[in-house]
């Protein structure tokens, strides 16, 4: 099961409902403080119940919306490549088709509701039947189902299993089913037990924080051990290993506790009989905190969570660089997503390099998604397109909008204005980029005509130096390709931006009005 997209409305500096498409490798880009970490969070909460790196409170509402006593946040996942088969009622395997739990697109999806950043509500949306008979099945108690079923005189093999019941059911009235998108709560009586094993199918989630805190229970997010522990345990093939040992010890207990209580009734019956053991199930256990003491430590067992930052991102590095290269080897099939804050941190260039590839070869693997977020453009130029979410703020309200990156002057895909527009990345490289596409266009003699001029000093291939007046932007250019000139004041990032900004401008305007060439491949 992989995340198709997420909705988010009244979390935090999310006000009115963004959707965001969450692919194999999905990197949000965007200023400062615009909502980057927030989506990765939200996924957090979301599926690991607030037991993960994040959780809930009344804090998270938008701030506007709180004002206005709008206490609910609502948070949505959409989850694709569902498992061909699930078990919702006892051991019986169905299908999410044959319960109507998809929605239009096939997808499962997921709402749950906080009322003032408490404990959610939660709800499958999907196309149900509407029929009065059989549009709540779900939410029906089992001696419901029998009662219906003995109303309508429907044959069923086995009425001890709500899905064969339902089934029966709808089978019953297939003809006349009429199918209406609904939110199915999944919160209230079985109906809740449905989503408990569901839940089970979710992706593992792991969130690895920026360096932000500094608290002994962040190691659990700082450590790669107990990240890798989530996904060893998720191994199909281990817990079913681990299930057949809990049982023998199951059975192994009752034994114990059968033959102390029948020696117990030799000496008093009566408290024999008040007696009884009290095993935990199978089901229950928690077989992750048997390891949640596995660490990798360095000098004098100092935990990796209290080292520097630069050992730590390393030692997170060199934790992705092995998963990817395990994850393309292995048949491991448990969905998994990785999602990190600010990998760039306290890195080096090279570092950077390899920790983006990292990131790229993971996601490649089977059942594998990685959501990042970053303010390296280096990191941005080593990705597609399609990779690209860049959050924009639209003013009043604090409202979000979260869109795929495209070419918007330019119109080919250019890295160097997708920095520009995310990080205010201003820089030679991407003002050549702009002068070169004019120059192409054939607009240079319209770009240039009526602006304001300065003195630029050239020097000829005899060495004699000539006076030429020149606009900004050729300015600019002539002392970005002839730094060996020094005859001229050196421009500065002002002028460099003013000089990038005048060109996008120009080249949209012209683009509007003229269209372009395209450019050869």
């Amino acid at each position: 099961m992989r995340i198709a997209s997420i909705k988010l409305k009244n979390f935090r500096s999310y006000r009115d409902e963004v959707e965001v498409k969450i692919d194999d490798l999905t990197v949000f880009v965007g200023k400062n403080d615009i909502g980057k970490s927030t989506v990765l969070e939200a996924l957090d909460i979301f599926i690991n119940n607030g037991n993960g790196a994040v959780k809930m409170d009344k804090t998270d509402i938008n701030i506007f919306e709180s004002k206005r006593d709008n206490k609910e946040t609502v948070i949505t996942v959409c989850f694709e490549d569902l498992p061909e088969k699930v078990i919702i009622d006892t051991s019986v395997e169905t299908t999410l088709e044959k319960e109507y739990l998809l929605n239009e697109h096939g997808q499962l999806e997921v709402i749950k509701r906080y009322q003032n950043g408490g404990n959610p509500k939660v709800f499958i949306k999907a196309l149900h039947p509407s029929n009065e008979i059989c549009e709540d099945l779900l939410t029906k108690k089992n001696s419901d189902l029998k009662k219906l079923i003995k109303e309508l005189g429907i044959e069923c093999e086995n009425q001890s299993i709500n899905s064969v019941m339902r089934l029966a059911i709808w089978n019953s009235v297939i003809d006349e089913i009429e199918l209406k998108t609904k939110e199915i709560d999944v919160s209230k009586e079985d109906a809740k037990k449905i989503w408990e094993k569901l839940s089970k199918y979710l992706p593992i989630y792991s969130l690895f924080q920026s360096d932000r805190k500094n608290h002994d229970s962040d190691s659990e997010v700082q450590d790669p051990l107990k990240e890798a522990v989530k996904a060893i345990l998720s191994n199909h093939e281990l817990q079913d290993t681990l299930h057949e040992v809990a049982n023998e010890v199951e059975k192994k207990l009752k034994e114990v506790s059968t033959r102390t209580l029948e020696k117990l009734k030799e000496i008093d019956s009566n408290i024999a009989e008040s007696l009884n053991p009290v095993i935990p199930t199978t089901e229950s256990l928690k077989w992750q905190d048997v390891f949640k003491n596995v660490a990798i430590s360095g000098d004098e067992d100092i935990p990796i969570n209290k080292r520097g930052s630069g050992v730590k991102r390393l030692v997170l590095l060199s934790f992705f660089r092995a998963e990817a290269e395990r994850r393309q080897e292995s048949d491991d099939n448990s969905g998994i997503v990785y999602a990190i804050e600010e990998p760039e941190t306290s890195q080096h260039s090279e570092n950077q390099h390899l920790l983006i590839q990292a990131f790229i070869s993971l996601a490649q693997a089977d059942n594998t998604q990685v959501i990042i977020t970053t303010h390296s453009p280096l990191i941005v130029k080593k990705l597609q397109f399609s990779n690209l979410r860049l959050i924009c703020d639209l003013g009043e309200g604090n409202d979000k909008k979260v869109v795929d990156v495209l070419p918007g002057s330019l119109h080919y895909p250019s890295l160097n204005e997708v920095n520009f527009l995310a990080f205010d990345e201003v820089t030679e490289e991407f003002h050549n980029e702009l002068y070169g596409f004019i120059e192409y266009q054939g607009w240079k003699s319209s770009f240039i005509s009526g602006k304001p001029t300065m003195a630029y000093v050239r020097i000829k291939p005899n060495g004699d130096r000539v006076t030429e007046q020149k606009v900004l932007t050729e300015y600019i250019r002539h002392q970005i390709h002839h730094p060996e000139n020094m005859e001229n004041l050196r421009f500065n990032r002002i002028q460099l931006r003013e000089s990038i900004e005048l060109m996008r401008t120009f080249i949209i305007s012209e683009t509007n009005d003229n269209g372009y060439i395209e450019p050869e491949s």
